[in-house]
């Protein structure tokens, strides 16, 4: 079985990827309390050290993993670089200021510590043309890395949302390869159609997750019309004075359509006020369980909800969905085999 190391590990849907692949996880590095222990729910046997990644030595990381320099199969992450989104950049080419975006050094420093065979990072678009990551692809290739990156679809790699992703393979041992696109997507019908009726599934993230809304809201709602319907099918008396004086953010109180594959899924995935959230059908937000599953969870993934809805959002649409991590680690994984 190969291994792998997971840094910034969130609530784990990488390491569920890669083991999804076969990989055995080594250890995880993630700073976020409620994080931590969702990942521990689900990953029991993987060593989660919690804390700033910018005080792991690489020494004191291989002594308690009891690895070498140049062992490690894979290490793979997703540094935060939220200054990078598109909404946080508000469709501006530059980046917006946030700390965050200089941990993409500290995946340079412990990769180039380690000296893994296989590096995989994955993380939003428009860190392609930050000057950084531009710098962290070339010190990789002058440590004798072969470095592939693309911005893909993980609606074509299993995932039942549209979802554009940058996704970075190196190699120090043969060719960096990345999977192929597929051409059939799984829609949101195939996808939570066969869910159990919300209050009567025993699953508390699918049971008590609905949003509370006022009687206006709840009305606004019912009007949208199902299966994909906007609120600008609403009459003008239905509109809210909010959307009225700032018509951009088409998608918010809109419906999610039943057989095509669901919008980006984020950390406001259960408020119908942050994108297109609603259910097709009823009069509701997707739940928290459904908002995992179209991320790309298993239906039978852990979440506390005595984190409240708020930050189980926030893990969920931070996630990096399994399934397109599992398509990429099995083509990077050839590598190892054929070693």
């Amino acid at each position: 079985m190969y291994t792998a190391i997971d840094l910034f590990s969130g609530c784990g849907g990488l390491s569920q990827g890669l083991k999804d692949a076969g990989f055995k996880i080594l250890g995880a590095i993630e700073i976020d309390r409620k994080a931590i222990e969702t990942f521990s729910l689900n990953h029991p046997e993987v060593p989660v050290l919690g804390g700033d990644i910018r005080e792991v030595k690489v020494s004191s990381l291989l002594e308690a993993l009891k690895l070498g320099v140049g062992e490690l199969d894979l290490l793979a992450g997703c540094p935060p670089c939220q200054g990078f989104s598109s909404i946080r950049r508000r469709n501006k080419k530059e980046a917006a200021p946030d700390g965050r975006n200089d941990l993409i050094d500290e995946f340079s420093r412990l990769a180039l510590g380690l000296m893994p065979k296989l590096i995989m990072m994955e993380n939003v678009p428009g860190l392609a043309n930050y000057g950084k990551f531009l710098a962290f692809t070339e010190s990789l290739k002058c440590a004798g890395y072969d470095v592939v990156y693309k911005i893909l679809d993980v609606s074509e790699f299993g995932v039942p949302q549209r979802r554009k992703r940058l996704i970075l393979s190196a190699n120090r041992i043969g060719k960096s390869k990345l999977a192929i696109p597929q051409r059939e997507k799984i829609s949101v019908r195939v996808a939570i159609g066969g869910l159990t009726k919300v209050g009567e599934s025993g699953d508390a993230i699918h049971d008590h997750s609905g949003a509370k809304h006022s009687d206006g809201v709840k009305a606004l709602i019912a009007a949208i019309p199902k299966d994909g319907g906007s609120r600008a099918s609403l009459p003008d008396e239905m509109q809210l004075e909010c959307h009225k004086r700032n018509p951009g953010f088409n998608d918010v109180y809109g419906r999610m359509k039943w057989d095509s594959v669901s919008p980006t899924i984020t950390g406001g995935c259960t408020n119908p006020s942050k994108g297109r959230f609603l259910h097709p059908e009823h009069n509701r937000s997707i739940t928290l369980r459904e908002a995992a599953i179209l991320q790309g969870f298993p239906l039978t993934y852990k979440f506390n909800f005595s984190h409240g809805k708020q930050a189980i959002s926030l893990m969920i649409g931070n996630a990096l969905p399994p399934p397109f991590i599992t398509a990429h680690a099995k083509v990077m994984a050839e590598s190892l085999f054929d070693g």
